[in-house]
């Protein structure tokens, strides 16, 4: 076991610290008493602009770079905006990734998402699954600009000794989620679906898909207590997976969040929606190796993230 941690007065980079991952990872370090945290919103900084990148990395300097911003979406974004996925993707993480080399920055943590690996591959999936086999096709290209961010960690570790680190998360939820219903995930769409047809005493809610598909689900908490532990204990050239290490299925986490919200009508599956992949576990044996495992049960999560939502639903 390594232990790099910085000092408290380390200048600290987070890009996208508006999303739901990089405001968890900036709470994270304020509570561990960092406080040389440097943001930048979209409007002071455009990612996707190379020039601006490499002079805010010129000006600022970062030591430690957590590169969280990303453009995300669930099944229905994923496939509708294919090429701007793929663009936008590719573009932030080769700015910061470069910048942060040209730089020098000490280290550098890489944000994938487990929807890198194959879609049939042995679940759980772990991290020798990459790239042996053909992606879930609704959100390959999304998929394929987080492989070629690994792929660019990767390969600025072996050409020019940069420390760049890449961790995999699985499915996320938690504070800052995503609830509109055209882009949302699973999770926050269930829940914004279901809380309506409670509030709208609907007998019955339609859902997409079978609710089959077996799926495993982090609190964003657990992955920025996570990142945090990556970035001072671990260097190695592979990238991290990071989960729960246990699943369940669409249809028993909608029974979950009908409990939680106190819906007593009917569940009715669309089966002509998608599903998207069967399962998707993820192996966590290399990071419970390394010191760290989830924390947070998934109902007490899911039942914090609806208290302090629901009323902005109504």
């Amino acid at each position: 076991m390594e232990n790099n941690k910085p000092p408290k007065e380390t200048k600290l980079y987070v890009a996208g610290h508006q999303g739901m991952v990089g405001s968890a990872i900036v709470r994270n370090l304020k509570s561990k008493g960092y406080k040389n945290i440097i943001t930048r919103t979209r409007s002071e900084l455009d990612l996707t602009n190379q020039a601006a990148v490499q002079a805010f990395f010129k000006a600022e300097q970062p030591a430690q770079v957590y590169l969280a911003a990303a453009k995300v979406g669930g099944i229905h974004a994923n496939n509708i905006y294919r090429g701007q996925f793929l663009y936008e993707n590719l573009m932030i993480e080769a700015n910061i990734i470069h910048a942060a080399w040209e730089s020098k920055a000490d280290k550098l943590l890489f944000l994938g998402s487990s929807c890198i690996y194959p879609k049939m591959a042995p679940q759980p999936l772990t991290e020798k699954s990459l790239l042996t086999g053909p992606l879930e096709p609704t959100n390959e290209p999304y998929a394929i600009a987080k492989i070629a961010g690994i792929k660019l960690c990767e390969t600025y570790r072996d050409q020019y000794g940069a420390n760049f680190i890449s961790a995999m998360p699985t499915n996320l939820y938690g504070p800052g989620d995503n609830f509109d219903l055209e882009t949302s995930h699973v999770l926050p769409a269930l829940i914004r679906k279901i809380h309506t047809a409670k509030a709208n005493k609907s007998p019955s809610v339609t859902l997409w898909g079978t609710g089959s598909p077996m799926r495993e689900f982090l609190h964003v908490d657990d992955l920025a207590e996570a990142c945090v532990h990556l970035m001072h204990d671990y260097n190695g050239s592979e990238w991290v997976n990071v989960g729960t290490g246990s699943d369940l299925s669409i249809k028993e986490l909608a029974e979950m969040i009908c409990s939680i919200v106190g819906y007593e009508g009917a569940l009715n599956w669309d089966n002509s929606k998608p599903d998207g992949t069967p399962r998707k576990l993820l192996n966590v044996d290399k990071i419970n190796a390394l010191g760290w495992t989830a924390k947070i049960r998934l109902r007490d999560g899911i039942e914090e993230v609806y208290q302090d939502i629901k009323n902005s639903f109504e």
